[in-house]
């Protein structure tokens, strides 16, 4: 048999044996690569299935420590979308012990919880009962607040804010209860625009008062008698350092020799006018606030029927003295502005003996000295006065001519947000005949501001 026979004969076998060798390798390795695939698909689904099942359970609640937990719904739910709904104020309890020389401030006047200059006492030496005590904690505060940013870029503000100074209900007294309701101190929408430029309508503070200037007082107001002091409805415009309004008009009257109630006429037919610059900066800020006002009474019983105009201008601001001390201050001149100085200490006008109305010159100011002893202490000094140009003729001399303070403080916080004060007052009211009166007064309080 030739060798290339045998060659032949062997390459089969040789050809079968090499199969037989590979073949349980590409087995071995394909099941190897099959059962990788399975464990994958398997722990896929198995993940798959967990995610299920987080998501048909109810979430697990947090642990309670006791707390009180975020509302998760919207709590304005009329409001516009992405409307920020907020509330604060402040609890304040005052105490004070009152000494009036001429009498005693009749028990629920205003002039009992805080300084109000007209109503010292005045012309009744021998009627002094001594001194007073009083508790309160009516002048309390809140308010609420919903904010909206606009689409356009442009803000919306919705603001309420009253205390507990609407005098007592029905069931409320001194004897028991002390109950006392609500009063509205402002309510107002004001629209910011994107240029800066802003509208406000509602009731707040008259544009024609610099509330920024007003010292850090225990007292209420504190520097009474020379600090413009009104709330009023109005529509305002304020665009850069300046704004512009038009405010609710009231005439206050005095009528012929003080013959009578101080009359408060609504016969208004103009508002009052007002316009305010200002500027501020890190020293401080500086303002200055003009006045146009119409007065007017009707009265068809006595046949009069009057107008007459008048005006004012006011100077105030805060100006920082280091880091620890500054200085606050108002100067305010006018020919009929009564009804916005000094609470209404004197009148608008006064009525002569043909029924015409004549505005009354008046003006007023007071200075604060403020210093910060430390984080927690701080103290104030002011002095605080006004003055009316009566035509003693027609107003007789029964009528304010004068009024004066002097206010020193301490306020001490010794945590934030909480204010312990106590505040020396010295008062002084003067009419037209040289008749006066004075009081001595200790206004302590506790405030938390929230």
């Amino acid at each position: 048999m030739s060798r290339q026979y045998k060659m032949h004969r062997r390459a089969p076998l040789a050809l079968a044996l090499l199969v037989g060798l590979i073949a349980p390798g590409v087995t071995l390795a394909q099941s190897a690569k099959e059962a990788a695939l399975e464990a994958r698909v398997a722990e896929l689904e198995r993940m798959v299935q967990q995610l299920v099942a987080q998501q048909q359970a109810p979430a697990a609640k947090p642990a309670d420590d006791g707390k009180p937990k975020i509302q998760a719904t919207p709590i304005n739910t009329g409001g516009n979308p992405g409307t920020r709904f907020s509330y604060g104020g402040f609890i304040k309890l005052d105490a004070m012990v009152t000494d009036t020389s001429d009498g005693e401030i009749p028990d629920g006047s205003v002039g009992r919880l805080f300084y109000v200059p007209s109503t010292i006492p005045v012309g009744a030496p021998a009627a002094n009962e001594g001194t007073d005590a009083d508790f309160g904690a009516q002048l309390s505060r809140f308010w609420l607040a919903a904010d909206t940013d606009m689409d356009s870029g442009d803000k919306l503000k919705a603001y309420l804010e009253f205390d507990l100074f609407g005098g007592g209900s029905i069931n409320g007294n001194e004897v028991s209860t002390n109950t006392y309701g609500l009063s509205m101190r402002q309510a107002y929408v004001n629209w910011t625009r994107q240029n800066g430029s802003q509208l406000l309508a509602g009731q707040t503070w008259s544009n024609f008062q610099d509330t920024a200037s007003l010292p850090d007082a225990v007292d209420f107001v504190g520097p009474t008698e020379g600090t413009i002091f009104v709330r009023q409805a109005q529509i305002r415009y304020t665009k850069g350092p300046w704004s512009v309004a038009i405010e609710n008009p009231e005439t206050t009257i005095t009528p012929f020799r003080n013959i009578g109630a101080r009359i408060s006429s609504d016969d208004n037919l103009m508002p009052d006018i007002t316009a305010r610059w200002q500027k501020k900066g890190d020293w401080g800020h500086l303002s200055v606030a003009g006045m146009v006002r119409q007065f007017a009474y009707e009265n068809p019983a006595s046949g009069i029927d009057d107008t007459a105009t008048g005006g004012g201008v006011s100077v105030s601001g805060k100006f920082n003295v280091g880091k620890n001390n500054d200085l606050r201050y108002m100067a305010t001149y006018g020919r009929g502005i009564g009804r916005y100085l000094g609470i209404g200490i004197a009148s608008d006008t006064v009525l002569d003996a043909s029924g015409n109305l004549e505005p009354i010159d008046g003006y007023g100011a007071f200075a604060a000295w403020r210093h910060a002893f430390s984080s927690k202490l701080r103290g104030n000094v002011f002095y605080s006065m006004a003055h009316f140009d009566n035509d003693r003729i027609l107003t007789g001399l029964t009528v304010n001519e004068r009024a004066q303070s002097f206010h020193a403080n301490l306020i001490y916080s010794p945590i934030p947000k909480l204010d312990i004060g106590a505040e020396l007052i010295f008062g002084q009211r003067s009419l037209e005949n040289e008749a006066d009166g004075d009081l001595r007064r200790l206004h302590t309080h506790v405030k938390y501001s929230f």
